[in-house]
């Protein structure tokens, strides 16, 4: 599966014929639009425009000057100060003059991009966004953003029947096709036969069609430092037999924003070319309702030999990725990356912005939440407070995949995962919700990336230096 093509920016070719865009805010406001002649105060004056942040105003041609737009801009929005205009100004080509407040280009674009986004697989575009002209040397700098944030949304948006573990496995095996590399995919039986058992065990009620499997992407010399993205790949999640009510099953079909996020994230690292070693997991199942579903009660032994307990086989995002992530140890990788759409929780405590971040490494910790606030893409550090491992006790197993308390569920979760990797290994985890609730500059409803910009960031300051080329 393509990203949705990026059509918001124009070519600087026809900068000559855009229509002239004058970003003004509150305290450059007089000062700018005196420069444009009484008639163009008059007007501002007479529809109470006065650089607000989100509005803007057409000044028809006068006095041998050509008509220009007006916008508002609000400092307080950064990233997203302009983002609404792709949607809201009259079709046309726009480029920002330079009597214009002082502007970041690169979030220009950037934020530009992201709001001119639309999900056009199932009906055409609403409208034509307003493009924006943008200089080759800026659109080189933030084009793989925007491809991978229109993947990751893409992706997420894309509804079960046509986004299903093969077709998420199949996004995947794209990335080999796009960079070279080796891909490899255990399907229904072969997860059982090669260990990989809580994979299986999740996704076995699904039809043969939809059956459960792990792909794997590696690309990159072996003697780099190695990297394993793990991305949760749950297509659809009926909650299995503890099922979910209608309004909890509604949207599950994000529940693969996990997996969306770490092969976009994959494929901004192979853009950025940073010499590690890249391996790629997604454990895709449907967790659906059958007479072999899995159920209450049951045992299973995992890959790293630690019996679970099932207690709700509504947590079943964590027994999918334990397996991937005792495999991705046994590789003794550099650090391990997983993302999840793991807990209501996680959303309780942060809301919808604000991805939680459990490391048990608190320098990567402290280079992560840096390179979110420098991209304007935050990350919020959340506790891997130990002693709630307690409430994943079990008198029959090693540890249950829940328990009855409601309290702290993002950090027992996290726990959860944290017994499948070694100590001695980084990990980072990466609780997201992949979704805006609501329409917002630049933040259409519907799938989200979050994070991303700043994963980039922190692993090319990791790794950009390296000495291992990526082969």
């Amino acid at each position: 599966m393509t990203a949705t093509r990026i059509d918001a920016w124009a070519d600087p070719a026809s900068s000559q014929a855009a229509i002239a865009l004058i970003v003004v805010d509150a305290g450059s406001f007089e000062s700018i639009v005196s420069t444009l002649g009484e008639q163009a105060v008059r007007n501002c004056a007479a529809n109470d425009f006065h650089g607000q942040g989100g509005r803007f105003l057409g000044i028809p041609a006068s006095d041998g000057g050509n008509a220009v737009m007006l916008a508002g801009c609000s400092g307080r929005e950064g990233l997203f100060a302009l983002a609404s205009l792709p949607k809201r100004l009259p079709h046309g080509d726009y480029v920002l003059d330079p009597r214009s407040i002082a502007l970041d280009q690169t979030l220009v674009a950037l934020g530009w991009a992201l709001g001119g986004y639309q999900f056009t697989r199932y009906r055409r575009a609403m409208r034509a966004p307003a493009r924006l002209v943008i200089d080759d040397s800026v659109r080189a700098r933030v084009a793989s953003l925007v491809d991978a944030t229109y993947l990751t949304r893409d992706l997420v948006n894309t509804p079960t029947q046509d986004m299903g573990p093969a077709d998420l496995a199949s996004a995947v095996r794209a990335l080999v096709e796009r960079d070279g590399g080796e891909y490899r995919e255990w399907v229904g039986e072969e997860l059982l036969r090669d260990d990989f058992p809580t994979i299986h065990a999740v996704g076995r009620a699904a039809t043969a069609e939809r059956a459960p499997r792990l792909a794997m992407f590696t690309h990159g010399a072996s003697n780099a430092p190695h990297v394993v993205l793990v991305g949760k790949g749950v297509c659809f999640d009926t909650g299995g037999l503890d099922i979910k009510s209608a309004d909890g099953m509604r949207w599950m079909k994000k529940d693969m924003g996990g997996a969306a996020h770490a092969i976009a994230l994959a494929g901004l690292i192979l853009d950025a070319r940073l010499p590690i070693r890249l391996t790629v997991l997604i454990p895709a199942v449907e967790n659906a309702v059958a007479g072999d579903a899995f159920r209450p009660g049951e045992v299973i032994c995992t890959r790293s030999k630690l019996s679970v307990e099932i207690d709700n086989t509504d947590a079943e995002g964590r027994l999918v990725l334990c397996d991937a992530l005792a495999y991705a140890g046994e590789m003794k990788p550099d650090l391990i990356l997983d993302f999840a759409t793991l807990t209501g929780a996680a959303r309780v405590a942060l809301g919808a912005d604000l991805p939680a971040l459990f490391t048990n490494r608190d320098d990567i910790a402290e280079a992560l939440l840096l390179a979110g606030t420098t991209s304007q893409d935050p990350l919020w550090r959340m506790p891997l407070w130990r002693p709630y491992i307690t409430m994943l006790d079990s008198h029959v197993a090693d540890l249950a995949n829940s328990g009855s308390s409601r309290h702290a569920g993002a950090i027992s979760a996290a726990l959860f995962l944290e017994r499948f990797v070694a100590d001695d290994t980084a990990w980072c985890h990466l609780d997201v919700y992949s979704w805006n609730d609501s329409e917002r500059p630049g933040r259409p409803r519907g799938g989200e990336a979050q994070g991303l910009r700043a994963y980039l960031a922190f692993l090319t300051q990791r790794y950009a230096n390296s000495p291992a080329g990526m082969a």
